[in-house]
Order: structure tokens, then sequence, then C-alpha cells
């Protein structure tokens, strides 16, 4: 920077205007038609400001005419700005030094798993989320969602009020009316209550659904998700005859094999499994991975055999493949592959024959049930069961499948059996298969309650929205995908005067008015009466997990041959739509 007042007087001819400024070049001061020239081509939208700057006096002018023109707009009441102060610290709490964040241990759930995360907080507020390393779904990694979850924590947009019909009210006018239904039920024995959730991995949630069913006999617990693992969950079925939550082990695994399945960028397993993958990425230890993909995902990128399809085709290439080792159904009839494709999935059939053992066969979620139950019937065929693939009791907590449960709780609102509806997160008028038709069902319910993050379509077509806490603002609870337990803490109050689920639904229980504290600590102090409970408690919340928590292996009979299946109706001049979540911006919610 140079300051030549004096020079400015002998140079410019007494030129006022370069009078005690600054100049970034000796061109800029003699202002030549070269720097002239160099602003347009270089900076064109700043041409005006930087050859003709502002004087102070026009700069004084346009400020005052600004600041007219707002007190005219508040007059007018165009402009509210309401008066807002801002407390210092006089005294700084004794556990906090300014500058010097903390680290809580929490956890997020998202998609029926949750993750284990280290939030940062500075000075008493949220600011960055990581992952525990002593986690076991995490490891210490993170992926965007839990990231951005920190934006959700202060997203203008969230919900600040409860509604009662679309008007503002209050959570003690929202208890008033709520009684007097409540009551309705307990004579009827809860004939016409319904609640609607998602997938639920909280056992102390978990816990207060079954009282609840317990007190109210006659009432229905109904789940719907939007990104449901409906066709795994039937495929077990038809495999084991009961529901099963699979754990791949793929630091043990050799050579792997993937129909579509994208279990380095989606699932709850994603980040431990990501990291267990890559450590065998190594040249002393390497595997082998064999992917076949109808999109391109961050799974494929990493294959060392990479085979495209579309999705009708994927079936067609499983098939080929089960049939080598004389387990197809039979009742299937694939089309006939071209000699490339044949020549691949029969190379890849001797390898993963020659790591029996050591191998991993799995298929992506949106796979028919038939498909998820074949691939169970491989890994038993391989050897694989208790080496590289176990199977635990299902870690949701109530496995149903979700399209099943919504159709029937939209069938029962459409015939006026539904009374009273409680509906926990989600956005079923939204998310539902239009045939379902959730949103006219929805107005038969006299009394309707939905606790959301955002008034979404939900809130507007029910009779109650009640504000629901983000995770760093509730206690709780969660599984993740082995199912090791994670006791969900806050690190902030309620922005806006949410309620948690557990505060919601205890409001249907003897003992009312519990903070979501309170009922948290309650169900553990109850599962832990033989115990040290507050080592147990406090090391949980020091740990973000509950110790030997995660559910044991179980011992299955090997999945009898895949029978009666139809074969899928084609044609080429079809379009094939695959629906699944977006790697970035998961299923679009906020």
């Amino acid at each position: 920077m140079i300051t030549l007042p004096e020079l400015a007087l002998a140079t410019n001819n007494g030129n006022e205007k370069n009078l005690h400024r600054s100049w970034r070049s000796i061109e800029e001061f003699s202002e030549t038609p070269e720097f002239e020239e160099f602003v347009r081509r270089e900076y064109p939208s700043q041409e005006s400001v930087l050859i003709d700057p502002i004087s102070r006096r026009n700069f004084l002018k346009l400020m005052a005419a600004s600041l007219a023109l707002s007190g005219a707009g508040f007059v007018n009441g165009c402009v509210y700005m309401p008066k807002e102060e801002i407390v210092p610290y006089i005294k700084p709490p004794s556990s906090e030094t300014l500058g010097k964040p903390k680290y809580f241990a929490t956890a997020m759930t998202l998609g029926g798993s949750a993750t284990g995360l280290l939030i940062r907080s500075d000075e008493g507020r949220p600011t960055k989320a990581s992952g525990n390393p002593r986690h076991p779904a995490s490891l210490g990694a993170t992926d965007i969602f839990a990231e951005a979850s920190i934006l959700g924590l202060y997203d203008p947009d969230r919900s600040q009020a409860v509604l009662h019909n679309g008007e503002i009210s209050s959570w003690s006018q929202f208890l008033n009316e709520f009684s007097t239904v409540r009551e309705i039920q307990k004579q009827k024995k809860g004939a016409g209550l319904r609640i609607l959730t998602e997938t639920v991995v909280s056992p102390t949630l978990a816990n207060q659904l079954q009282k609840i069913l317990s007190d109210y006999p006659e009432a229905k617990w109904h789940q719907y998700d939007r990104t449901p693992y409906d066709n795994a969950k039937a495929g077990s079925m038809l495999a084991f005859g009961r529901s099963t939550n699979v754990v791949y082990k793929f630091d043990k695994a050799d050579r792997i094999i993937s129909f579509d399945a994208d279990f380095l960028d989606s699932g709850g397993g994603k980040l431990r499994y990501t990291r267990d993958f890559i450590s065998r990425r190594k040249p002393e230890s390497i595997n082998r991975f064999y992917a076949i993909e109808s999109t391109p995902t961050l799974t494929g990128a990493q294959a060392d055999h990479l085979l495209k399809a579309v999705p009708s085709r994927i079936i067609d290439l499983l098939v080929s493949f089960a049939n080598i080792f004389g387990i197809a159904p039979e009742s299937y009839t694939s089309a006939n592959l071209n000699d490339s494709d044949a020549k691949w999935i029969a190379a890849a059939a001797k390898d993963i024959t020659d790591h029996a053992f050591a191998s991993i066969i799995l298929c992506g979620n949106e796979q028919p049930a038939w498909v998820h139950h074949l691939v169970h019937t491989l890994n038993f065929k391989l050897g694989n069961i208790g080496k590289t693939v176990f199977h635990t009791e299902p870690v949701e907590a109530n496995p149903v499948i979700h399209s099943d449960s919504l159709q029937e709780l939209s069938k029962a609102m459409s015939l006026g059996s539904v009374d009273m509806l409680i509906i926990i997160g989600g956005n079923p008028v939204y998310t539902s298969p239009v045939d379902f038709g959730f949103a006219e069902c929805l107005t038969n319910v006299g009394f309707s309650v939905h606790l959301s993050l955002y008034e979404d379509e939900t809130s507007q077509r029910s009779r109650w929205h009640i504000p629901q806490t983000h995770y760093l603002e509730e206690w709780s609870d969660a599984r993740t995908f082995d199912g090791t337990i994670s006791i969900v803490q806050p690190l902030i109050a309620p922005l806006y005067g949410g309620k948690s689920a557990h505060e919601l639904l205890n409001t249907l229980s003897p003992d009312q008015g519990k903070s979501g504290f309170d009922i948290v600590r309650e169900y553990w102090k109850s599962q832990n009466t033989g115990t040290d409970f507050e080592k147990f408690w406090h090391e949980s919340l020091h740990e973000g997990i509950a110790l030997q928590s995660s559910l044991p292996y179980i011992q299955l009979q090997e999945p009898a041959k895949v029978q009666a299946v139809s074969s899928p109706a084609s044609a080429d001049d079809t379009f094939e739509i695959l629906f699944r979540n977006d790697p970035s911006a998961y299923d679009g919610q906020k």
C-alpha cells in the first residue's frame, strides 16, 4: 500500500479526489490507460468501483438515505426487528474454558441403525460431528449425514411451535384435549388407538410401546419407514422362517461378490464395512472383489472386476451363478447370457469356489425376497456362515413388513376404526404409496397428532403438530448394525421447546410428566439390577456404547432350495426404474 498525499498534489494538478487515499500500485495512483484496461479485463463486475471509487461524502449520503428508508419501513409496519440482548459471561462456569472445546459421545439414528459420534461443543454449542473411535459402527469415521446433522440442529426452518389445526397453540392446551381422548380410549381398552412410528431401534422406546400395548390391549402399533428393508426381512423369513440380522466380516473375506449391493456407501454398517474392506486391500493380504451393478456406486468403483447390467439382468446373472452350484430355482427361466457375461460369471464362480469358507456373497436390498433367500443358501453352500457371514436377532425392536403394516393402518382408518392416531416422526402423507390413500384416510381420524422436526405434509393434515427434539437435544438410546447399544445424550437444551418420542408416549402412561432423562435412565436401571448401575451408566455415557451389548450370533439351519419362482416379463422396449437412496441426499429428507 502507498499513501502519498503530497505526491498527489504535485502530479495531479491539485485534483482533490486523490487526497488521503491508498493505492495498490503506482499504476492505479497514476490512473494510466493501461491500468484501466487491466481492470476492465480482469474485474469487469468491479470496474466502476475500482476505477471510480465512491467518495466518503457520497458514501455518507447513501448511508443516510438507507437509514431513512429503513426507518420509514419500520414506521409503516413493513420491517420489524425484535429486541434481542446478548449477555456475555460475567464469570464463566467452572467447567468451561473459553476457546477450549469439549467432546461428548452420543449416537445418531438414520435408516434404522445408529452411528456412534463424538460431538464437539464450543461454549455449550455443538459445532462439529466426528466418528467415535470406540464405537463398532464408526471406528472414528463419519459420513456426510452425520456432519450435516449439526446444521439441522440450527435450521431456522425447523418447527418452533405446537400447532392445533394449523394455528399456534401450546403444550398445555394439547394435554388438555389429549387427556380427554385418552380417558375414552382407556374405557375402550384402546380399541380406537393406533401408533405409527418409523423403524424403532431404541430399547427404551420399544419398552414404552410394549407397556402401552399392555395398558391398552386393543391398541395397535404400526411401523413405516421411508426406506424399509422389507425385501431383506421377507427373504430371511423364506430362508429361515424368522427374521434375522446379517453381519458381514469383510476383514476375513478373501473373495467377495456383490449383486448390486452398495455396502460401502449405504446401510447402517457402511462405515465399519468400509474400514474392514480397506484393511484387506494390502499386498500381503489383498482380497478380490467382483461387483455387478446397475448404477455407478462407490462400491463398484472399488471392484477388481466390474460387470454393468440393468436391474432385471442382475437376477439373471445371479441365477446363472447359483446354477453352477446346483441350487438355482428350477422354475426360473433366465435369459441366455452372452459369451462375455457367461465367461465372467464362470470365472467368478471358480474363484469363489477356490476360496470357500472365506468368501462373501450379498445382494442389494432392492432385490426380491426370493433373491435374498437364494443368497442365504449360497453362503451356506460355500461354508461362509460362521466364518465371514453371521446372523443375529433383529436389530429392529419389532421386525415387520412395513408396507403391510401401513396398508393395514390405512384400511382401518378408511373404515373409521381409528379414533386416535399418534404419528412419531416420518412423513407418511408424502412418502406412503399413493394407492394406500393414506392422506385421504387420515381425515377420518378424529384425533391425530404428529411429532416431527418440520411442519410437513403430515403435520398439515393432522389435528395436532408437536415440534420434535433434534437428537442433540434429547435423551434416548439406539442399537447399531450389530446390535451394540449407545446412550443418546443431549448437548444443548431444546432450542424450540420440542418434545422427544419418549416424552410424547409418556403422556399415555400412568406416571405422566417424566422427562426424557428419567425415562431412559429408569429403563436401564431396571435392566441392570444386579450390577453397579452408576458405574454402568457413567461408563456408557463416557465411552458412547453400553459395554458388551452387541447381539450374540445365532445358529441357523441351512435353508431349503428356492422353489416356485416366476420369471419376470421383459421386453426390449421397456423402461426399468430402480428406487434407492441417493449417496449424497439420502431419501431427500431435511
